[in-house]
């Protein structure tokens, strides 16, 4: 079956907490959905694919490579394979990540 979403009604806020949804995973990749308390975040780390983030409500605080980026509702950035990154949520915000398998 095939269904339309809204994505950011498509996940809720939890006090205190990360909460993260898979939409769909297969060998060339995963979607999942993540919704940020204010407060929490990811802590660094790095993987072996890129991935491209899409912030799609409140604003997101993204550390890739050591350098610090700030997105809103609607914009994405690109994290490179094997470059450490980290989350950090000063407010709350929901975002996409598309993880591309090589």
């Amino acid at each position: 079956m095939v269904e339309s979403i809204v994505l950011k009604d498509y996940i809720e806020y939890s006090p205190g907490s990360v909460v993260s949804k898979t939409l769909k995973q297969n060998p060339a990749g995963t979607i999942t959905l993540f919704s940020f308390d204010a407060g929490q975040g990811l802590s660094e780390h790095s993987a072996p694919f890129d991935a491209v983030v899409q912030v799609i409500d409140g604003e997101g605080h993204f550390i890739i490579g050591g350098e610090g980026h700030n997105l809103k509702e609607g914009e994405l950035i690109i994290m490179p394979a094997n470059v450490p990154h980290a989350v950090k949520a000063e407010r709350r915000f929901k975002m996409l990540l598309t993880m591309l398998r090589a």
